[in-house]
């Protein structure tokens, strides 16, 4: 009896009575429950903290990397608190290891600084990853028997720093790093005799309009970047150039409903190794894609996607894209289009940055997208 009084006792002790400031009656959860179920009930709080971090660890999807668990820590912080006006900056850590065997850490940011005079992003990443790969090209990729695989270690580096020239309009340099080790080709000569090997080293300059309320989930403003790249001779084993343009714009239709545009074109020229080729299904775009299936020098892709506030914490969205992925401008086929179209939920998870599950259809098959942030 003495043993059971004492079991008994340990066990109530780490019962707490949880109750939502919502309702009326409360319940009796485990301790680590009960601060689970407070700390999302209130994480959507709006936060003036000096550094307001947030630690996230859960499973995550998409039909690349399959199932996957992924942690990291997520810091919003403002570099002149006095001024209520100045955006807030952010700052993620990341962790990801999946099924596959796939593996990758990095640290993404971005900075604006007083009086938002000047801003600076950086993206750092290490990553591991077996992947399917169907070959280079429109022609390879839509052939489902050429599917093959190898695996790639890559690391790249991509900072900037925007000076403010006029009212919402940035100018300033950036680099370019990256190296990608790639072995265990099924079939070496689907990289049509490139290097496995390839170090890429670049700079160039960016262009940025930004009038946006919140980078993170816009409900307004527009968002217009040009960025051009040159990896010359001395730094690469061959010579190319990158032109890239990104154009979102983002509309209040009714109430809780937001109508998002996003269109994004890559353009390379010169000698372009097959590891700096144009992707179809990354960066929240062509959603349900396997990325890298289609790939090649050059990209056009557009969405459109509606957003709607449901209930409380809780949205939807619906969306539909297509991309085209061709070697040259006189190589670009509207028959090539590549559809895209699809349904998803949301729940804030933070005041403003929510958790989305996309359920995209393709033109091979559809695929799931479970991450953190809007897709644009």
């Amino acid at each position: 009896m003495h043993v059971l009084g004492i079991a008994s006792q340990e066990v109530n002790e780490n019962v707490v009575s949880y109750q939502d400031e919502d309702s009326k009656p409360a319940v009796k959860l485990w301790r680590p429950v009960a601060w689970l179920m407070d700390y999302l009930l209130k994480a959507n709080r709006e936060s003036n903290k000096p550094f307001d971090c947030t630690v996230v660890f859960g499973p995550s999807y998409s039909s690349t990397m399959n199932f996957s668990i992924s942690g990291g820590m997520s810091g919003s912080y403002s570099w002149d608190r006095k001024d209520p006006e100045l955006p807030r900056s952010h700052v993620t850590l990341f962790l990801s290891a999946g099924i596959s065997g796939m593996m990758k850490v990095g640290i993404e940011g971005n900075n604006y600084m007083p009086r938002d005079r000047q801003r600076w992003d950086y993206e750092l990443k290490l990553e591991y990853l077996p992947t399917d790969f169907w070959g280079l090209g429109y022609l390879n990729g839509v052939n489902n028997a050429n599917k093959g695989r190898y695996h790639q270690l890559k690391f790249s580096f991509r900072p900037n720093y925007l000076f403010r020239v006029a009212p919402s309009l940035y100018v300033g340099p950036q680099l370019f790093l990256q190296y990608a080790h790639t072995y265990m080709f099924s079939d070496i000569s689907m990289i049509q005799g490139q290097l496995r090997d390839i170090g890429s080293y670049g700079g160039g300059a960016v262009i940025r309009y930004d009038s946006r309320d919140f980078a993170l989930n816009a409900y307004k403003g527009q968002f217009l970047q040009v960025q051009q790249t040159c990896f010359p001779r001395f730094a690469n084993k061959s010579y190319f150039n990158s032109t890239e343009v990104t154009l979102d714009s983002y509309h209040r239709v009714w109430k809780g409903g937001i109508l998002a545009f996003d269109i994004h074109a890559q353009f390379q020229y010169g000698n372009v190794p097959w590891t700096m080729y144009s992707l179809v299904g990354r960066s929240g775009r062509m959603r349900g894609y396997y990325e890298g299936r289609y790939r090649d020098r050059d990209i056009v892709e557009a969405q459109m996607e509606l957003r709607q506030h449901v209930y409380k914490r809780f949205g939807a969205v619906a969306w539909v894209g297509g991309a085209n992925v061709f070697h040259d401008i006189h190589e670009m086929y509207w028959s090539r289009t590549l559809p895209n179209y699809g349904v998803g939920i949301r729940w804030e998870f933070k005041h403003r940055i929510n958790m989305r599950l996309d359920f995209g259809l393709t033109k091979n098959k559809p695929g799931f997208e479970f991450k953190l942030n809007e897709a644009f």
